[in-house]
């Protein structure tokens, strides 16, 4: 920080900020990186994007010089959601139950049911007794750390957000958990508790596929990830992808244009936001901004 003796009044400090030269990060020699920089259009200095995935093996989560380097010149760092809130962190609980009073047992036989129940009593040593309103896709992503290949998880975010913190760096969100719950609440829970089920019967073939994307999106291999994330039939999120990919990319563009000509920021959202014809890349592109592929290893 400039001494305060140079950078007393307001209009002075921004003086002192405009004065600051942007870094220069080496660019990659093709899109297959997972890092990316925006600039032009009405931005002074960069800004940079960043693909996530939400949850990897701890030893996985292995981030660049380079990567560390934009965070640390950025002023603010941006998540889906601002993890650093009470609110959206310990609100989440909140919505995690179905509404209108509707329970497990209202969309599954008998059969189904217990299915279900010695599914989580068994493998993932859990009564559903206590989760009768949560919704199926709530207890669709408790499958995930059955399917990882390692004991001990984490999260890109959360990694980040350590680093953020360490840096006196503020945190702040796109979206709240209210808003993230209303997706989740677009899709019939009948339809959730289908695809919960399905997971089940193909615990196995969901456990390929997902060590597939891992391994892809550790290569940061662009071609191959879209590809994976493309076979809709084996998703229920991205087979709708209006809601949780495409509408969402538009309305954080829209903030971005609002952001971005005041403050550099560091960007990290989940990696299938990134690309395609309807992802942040080409949406910014759309929208005038450059965006520079930018070497992460």
């Amino acid at each position: 920080m400039k001494p305060i003796v140079v950078c007393f009044f307001a209009i002075i400090m921004l003086s002192c900020k405009a004065q600051q030269q942007p870094i220069q990060l080496p660019v990659n020699k093709d899109d297959n990186t997972l890092l990316w920089q925006i600039s032009g259009k009405n931005i002074t200095t960069p800004s940079y994007l960043f693909g996530t995935f939400h949850i990897l093996c701890k030893d996985d989560i292995l981030l660049s010089n380079h990567l560390k380097t934009a965070l640390q010149n950025s002023a603010t760092v941006y998540f889906e959601m601002d993890l650093d809130d009470p609110a959206n962190t310990m609100g989440g609980i909140f919505f995690m139950n179905m509404k209108d009073g509707k329970k497990l047992t209202d969309f599954y036989t008998p059969t189904e049911y217990e299915k279900l129940s010695n599914f989580f009593k068994d493998s993932l040593k859990i009564s559903l007794t206590s989760l009768q309103k949560m919704k199926p896709m709530m207890l669709e992503a408790m499958l995930f750390p059955k399917m990882m290949p390692c004991k001990t998880t984490s999260g890109v975010e959360l990694v980040l957000m350590d680093m953020a913190k360490k840096a006196n760096k503020e945190i702040k969100g796109f979206e709240t958990i209210a808003f993230q719950s209303a997706m989740f609440d677009s899709i019939p829970y009948a339809e959730q508790a289908k695809s919960l089920l399905k997971d089940i019967d193909s615990l196995n073939n969901y456990k390929t596929m997902l060590n597939n994307m891992i391994t892809v999106y550790k290569n940061q291999s662009v071609g191959a990830l879209m590809k994976i994330m493309n076979d809709t039939s084996s998703n229920n999120v991205l087979a709708n992808n209006d809601a949780f990919l495409k509408n969402r990319n538009i309305n954080w563009v829209k903030q971005l244009q609002q952001i971005l000509p005041k403050e550099n920021i560091f960007m990290a959202v989940g990696a299938a936001h990134l690309f395609g014809e309807d992802g942040l890349i080409a949406l910014l592109k759309k929208e005038g901004y450059t965006v520079t592929p930018l070497l992460n290893k």
